[in-house]
């Protein structure tokens, strides 16, 4: 006893104190990273908005008007500009050996020229001025300022693209575009080959750019904004690519529309501290993310960042399959790549907010804080999230602490228990082994029992009571039989074992129940050409079968009252369609009652009223008790059943506003007999033919 009391003791307390310790730990690493979390998603909620703000401040000022329109007027006095001589074969050259073989590195399929390639001529000449004939390499060919053919194109840009080349530098963005109000490109910073293109009917016509430009053209407003989300865009090779994009109005004229495409370092630099995860608290494995509607990561991994190669062994090891990673290393960002199926995303992205611990996208273990990202234009949520493993570290120290105390004292408990044992054992063991003897059934070998001492005493009284144990079980067991048998035939099943557990005061508040009563016609006539034993036996038969009916849709009887019949749906067990079984029921007690007649050559009837709701249903009387259900949901169905046509169902409003799309209803005015307020409907397709005879009889 010392020992199993003492070891219990140990173990519990350990466990407890386990317990508490992970419990609290995790509280607060959830606290931690639902905080982080709750920074990082401000922070890019207010980013996303300065950009916003940033866009329609821009697309109102008049330089910007003034710049569009200049452009707009340039680019169409180049329509029938000659282009250079040799000038197609250059720009074609410039695609076949810069950018064709740049975006086939991250495309599936070999890109045929022909798809990519501008086709107008003013699109053509200043894709060759701006781009194959400028002389500074890929990337940077933002550098040259103006061209020197001495067009109208080239003066505008001249004294325009110097500002806005500063602009896209101080504010982070990756590109900025001018479009006129026909969705040519008329500018563009950083010269991709969307510049000049055409983004209705051009080679990009069905990128995200292109649909947000129709969208800002068509909204017709003066500030209106809108993002799209990351897509892979062409003119960038294939990398992730979002933008925002504004109107630009010179009055009330529609004169093209301002656009910039997202910088994806500064969100990665929002998301990851500029990579410095460890003084935000997220240790050596916690980190922030951005995920979209698609499951997709819309922010770097900090695995990715940290190590590379590593994070693209461990996605191999995990049977990532390999044109997956291929793409992972070929753009060199998780964005659009990598996708985070687990159920804290589902959550969020269903507009949830928690904590939860799931499996992550690496298959690890990790304790993750989400919620969804209140930005215009996309369908985004943040994830903070740190491994299990780091989280838990201290909570491991204290089990191995723990194991090793609890280990040390029970050891101990086992030393001093054992002791004790030994010095208390030797006066009781002929006692003992005397009771090893009665419970091995050799009652009269014990030899204690014609001693004169106390052992003597105890071993005769011992056998005495087991025998006495023996008969009063015996009995106790058969009467307790009898009684369960005799409850369970009188009341439900569940009544019955609340009245065999000694409950004596049973009133249970019941909702959402369906009350059928149904009203027997004709067998008080049927009753004075038929002897007592005669009519008992046709009621039983009748109510035995109602019985059967009732039980098969999942209704309890709870009486009969001489030709009446009360059943409730719901009572001991809840139905969501305990109308509709109410209503089956119903229409089954019509057919059985149809056989009945037809067996048997009478002519009875029934009227069946059906209503749905809340009644009370307990134990009524102390000496003599009876289990009954009553309120207003029951008197109602009386009413019903009173007003109803013989052979028919009569239901309330509530049932019919419920099922009327599963039977046909008719309403009803009620008879003198319906309650106040209430409306009756007539099942259709359910009634039975009523005998001139059964409609007479009352």
């Amino acid at each position: 006893m010392l020992l199993l009391v003492s070891g219990f003791s140990t173990l519990l307390t350990a466990a407890l104190g386990y317990r508490s310790g992970q419990i609290n730990l995790t509280n607060r690493v959830f606290n931690q990273l639902t905080s982080v979390r709750a920074s990082k998603g401000s922070q890019i909620e207010a980013y996303f908005r300065n950009i916003e703000n940033h866009t329609l401040t821009l697309s109102e000022d008049l330089s910007i008007v003034a710049a569009v329109q200049e452009f707009d007027a340039a680019y169409k006095q180049l329509g029938s500009a000659r282009l250079p001589a040799n000038a197609l074969q250059t720009l074609e050259q410039y695609y076949r050996k810069e950018f064709l073989p740049r975006l086939d590195k991250f495309n599936s399929g070999s890109p045929i020229l022909e798809s990519y390639l501008v086709r107008s001529p003013a699109s053509r000449y200043l894709q060759y001025q701006y781009i194959s004939a400028n002389p500074n390499p890929v990337s940077r060919k933002q550098l040259l300022n103006q061209a020197a053919d001495g067009s109208a194109y080239s003066r505008v840009h001249g004294l325009h693209h110097p500002i806005f080349r500063n602009i896209v530098a101080k504010f982070g963005y990756y590109d900025m575009f001018l479009i006129n109000p026909q969705g040519q490109v008329v500018y563009t910073v950083f010269k991709e080959t969307d510049f000049a293109s055409d983004m209705q009917t051009g080679p990009y016509r069905d990128s995200n750019l292109a649909g947000l430009i129709r969208q800002v053209i068509a909204s017709k407003e003066k500030d209106f904004t809108n993002l799209a989300d990351f897509a892979a865009y062409a003119p960038s090779y294939g990398a992730p690519a979002s933008f925002i994009a504004a109107p630009i109005y010179s009055g009330s004229r529609l004169v093209g529309v301002l656009a910039f495409q997202m910088p994806v370092d500064e969100i990665n630099n929002v998301m990851t501290g500029n990579q410095s995860w460890q003084k935000d608290g997220l240790g050596s494995t916690g980190q922030t993310f951005l995920v979209g509607s698609d499951s997709l990561m819309r922010s770097a991994s900090r695995f990715h960042l940290n190590d590379p190669n590593a994070f693209l062994s461990e996605l191999r090891s995990l049977g990532t399959k390999e044109d997956a990673i291929a793409r992972l290393r070929q753009y060199g960002t998780t964005i659009l790549q990598q996708p985070v199926t687990s159920p804290a995303v589902a959550r969020a992205l269903a507009g949830g907010t928690g904590t939860m611990r799931v499996v992550d996208y690496r298959n690890t273990a990790v304790l993750s804080s989400y919620a969804p990202l209140q930005i215009k234009g996309l369908d985004w949520v943040i994830l903070s999230q740190m491994d299990l493993r780091e989280a838990y570290e201290p909570i491991y120290a204290l089990q191995r602490q723990i194991l090793i105390t609890a280990t040390l004292l029970i050891l101990l408990v086992t030393l001093l228990a054992m002791a004790l044992a030994h010095r208390f054992n030797k006066p009781i063991q002929h006692l003992i082994d005397s009771a090893r003897r009665v419970s091995a059934g050799e009652l009269a070998s014990i030899p204690v029992s014609n001693s004169p001492d106390e052992f003597g005493e105890v071993g005769r009284a011992f056998n005495a009571v087991v025998q006495s144990l023996q008969t009063q079980t015996a009995l106790v067991d058969h009467k307790n039989q009898e009684n369960e048998r005799l409850l369970l035939s009188v009341f439900p099943t569940a009544i019955a074992r609340r009245l065999l557990r000694g409950e004596t005061q049973i009133a249970d508040e019941v909702t959402n129940v369906a009350v059928l009563f149904a009203d027997l016609k004709g067998f008080s006539r049927l009753v004075t050409s038929l002897s007592a034993h005669d009519s008992l036996t046709v009621l039983n038969d009748l109510v035995a079968s109602f019985d059967d009916a009732a039980e098969r849709f999942g209704l309890e009887k709870v009486k009969t009252i001489g030709d009446s019949y009360l059943a409730v749906c719901g009572l001991s067990v809840p139905y969501l369609d305990h109308d509709k079984r109410a209503i089956d029921c119903a229409i089954e007690m019509l057919g059985i009652l149809r056989r009945f007649n037809l067996e048997r050559g009478f002519q009875l009837a029934i009227q069946i009223g059906i209503h749905s709701g809340d009644i009370v249903a307990g134990i009524v009387g102390k000496s003599k008790v009876v289990y009954d259900v009553w309120g207003e949901t029951v008197k109602q169905s009386h009413g019903l059943s009173q007003s109803c046509p013989a052979g028919s169902v009569l239901v309330s409003e509530v049932v019919q506003h419920r099922l009327k799309d599963l039977y046909h209803f008719e309403p009803m005015p009620l008879g003198e007999n319906g309650q106040p307020g209430l409306r009756g409907w007539r099942l259709l397709r359910a009634s039975l033919p009523v005998s001139s005879e059964a409609m007479s009889t009352p």
